[in-house]
């Protein structure tokens, strides 16, 4: 049989273009369609291990795990991770390829098109179907010309597309309109149709709103969705969506509080923890104070470790740190955050920047070496001191050693992983995801005097994806979109 294939676009970034393919990954496999996930190119520092030893976009990952797959390289061929505001590490099928500005990569973004397309290619010889996510906007017509996210994967690939709106955002059928009358002609024609994405309130209410995108486009409306307050439970792809979480201000439960790095990295880390009853999570953003009444404080992951640590200090993060180690609170560092917490960093290679060494913040007996060969990999460990299974993934390029590492904080296939200090409040791992393993969470949890609730995360979120597959089945119409799923033509 021949696979399929269709791709969905939308009017801007954040419009709910990868939960509206989770939820049809998890829809078509749930009715025993072969289905996967695909993204041509992603930007995102919220990466995923596969099993091929690579990583990919956290939304693949949780796509895939909606489609009922194993994450694969071949889902998201291009990650972008950027280390700057100009400036991105490239991630090809798996693997880092280059680090280059963002000029640099414009002129030469051609050449990752043949990956791409085998990717997609070795995709569809395995599936009845591949929803295909864009990123942006195809209406970003100054990027059009070499573009590999949109429009110019759909044309190299022949791939129909579905255009999504979010009416939350107000001014939607603007949004629909003006993409189609901004896109050159061939373009147009690629959109079958769209979807208006968080509703509230009676669809029927927009029912002449719809009628008046037909008329300008031609494109038919297959549904219009409402609001999925489930959406929550879900990893988010993008860190904006920390933005409305930063303040840590009063409230009750155990208060556990993470710094907002600018460049951080896998914040998903964090979802099991925020989720978890009788657990109070919240984010301590740029000139706000860690809070007194924090009991945990966590430095997560980060893309650039060296710049964020001067980010954190010139915050006075590291003042409110030492003040919160003297009232007898936990800190736990998690990879670039367990570097930070260390004596020392060095970047002998200029990895991150400038050659050379750094302070740390000193609370743990280690120093760390960034080096070239990056560590990608799933992994099984035994948390020390609970004797808990976790089960997480490590994307890091340091090399960590020192005294404090005698008390690892777990232990691997590979060996020791991470390191504690002697009094056991200040710990640190390379072990993203080790919260989801729900024995492991409720006896860290527990061991650091919190009394809380119970729950499975991982039914928590399959449950979630189910919901929201059943969602869009009530208000899509899913047979009219599969039917305008093209055959994927041979390479």
């Amino acid at each position: 049989m021949t696979a399929k294939a269709i791709m969905f676009m939308g009017t801007g970034s954040d419009v709910g273009k990868s939960l509206i393919v989770a939820g049809l990954c998890r829809l078509l496999a749930s009715r025993g369609i072969q289905v996967a996930p695909f993204k041509p190119q992603n930007m995102s520092n919220n990466a995923a291990a596969t099993a091929e030893g690579g990583e990919i976009g956290r939304a693949q990952a949780l796509q895939a795990r909606a489609a009922r797959l194993a994450p694969s390289v071949h889902m998201n061929p291009v990650l972008l991770k950027p280390e700057s505001e100009t400036g991105a590490q490239v991630i090809v099928q798996g693997k880092r390829a280059a680090t280059l500005s963002a000029e640099a990569y414009f002129a030469e973004r051609q050449k990752y098109l043949p990956p791409i397309l085998e990717s997609f290619h070795l995709l569809a010889k395995d599936h009845d179907i591949i929803l295909v996510e864009g990123a942006g906007s195809p209406a970003e017509t100054n990027l059009r010309d070499g573009d590999l996210a949109n429009m110019g994967f759909a044309e190299a690939a022949d791939v129909p597309a579905i255009l999504i709106g979010d009416i939350h955002r107000g001014g939607v059928i603007a949004s629909l309109v003006g993409t189609h009358a901004i896109l050159a002609k061939n373009d147009q024609k690629r959109i079958k149709g769209f979807i208006i994405n968080k509703f509230h309130g009676d669809p029927q209410l927009f029912s002449e709103g719809c009628k008046t995108i037909t008329g300008q486009t031609g494109w038919p409306c297959l549904g219009i969705l409402p609001h999925f307050a489930g959406a929550s439970r879900l990893p988010a792809e993008d860190a904006l969506a920390l933005e409305g979480t930063l303040a840590a201000g009063s409230g009750r439960g155990f208060h556990i509080c993470v710094f907002r790095l600018p460049r951080i990295a896998n914040f998903d880390d964090l979802d099991p923890l925020r989720l978890h009853p009788g657990v109070r999570l919240s984010f301590v953003g740029e000139g706000e104070p860690l809070p007194a009444n924090c009991r945990l404080a966590i430095i997560p992951g980060s893309k650039s470790t060296i710049a964020d640590l001067a980010y954190f200090r010139a915050q006075g993060w590291d003042i409110d740190l030492a003040a919160h180690v003297r009232r007898g609170g936990n800190v736990l560092g998690l990879c670039g955050g367990y570097q930070m917490l260390g004596k020392r960093i060095h970047d002998p290679d200029g990895l991150e920047g400038r050659k050379g060494s750094v302070d740390g913040l000193s609370h743990l007996e280690v120093e760390t070496t960034l080096v070239a060969d990056k560590t990608v990999r799933e992994t099984t460990a035994t948390h020390r001191n609970s004797g808990e299974t976790i089960t997480a993934y490590e994307i890091h390029l340091g090399e960590t050693v020192g005294p404090d590492c005698i008390r690892p904080f777990s232990t691997t296939a590979t060996g020791p992983d991470g390191a504690t200090s002697r009094d056991g409040r200040m710990a640190g791992t390379y072990l993203h995801g080790c919260f989801t393993s729900d024995a492991f969470r409720n006896a860290y949890l527990k061991s650091l005097g919190a009394v809380t609730g119970v729950y499975a995360f991982n039914s928590l979120i399959d449950g979630t994806l189910d919901e929201l597959a059943l969602h869009l089945e009530a208000h899509l119409d899913v047979e009219c979109l599969l039917s305008l799923a093209a055959a994927v033509k041979k390479s």
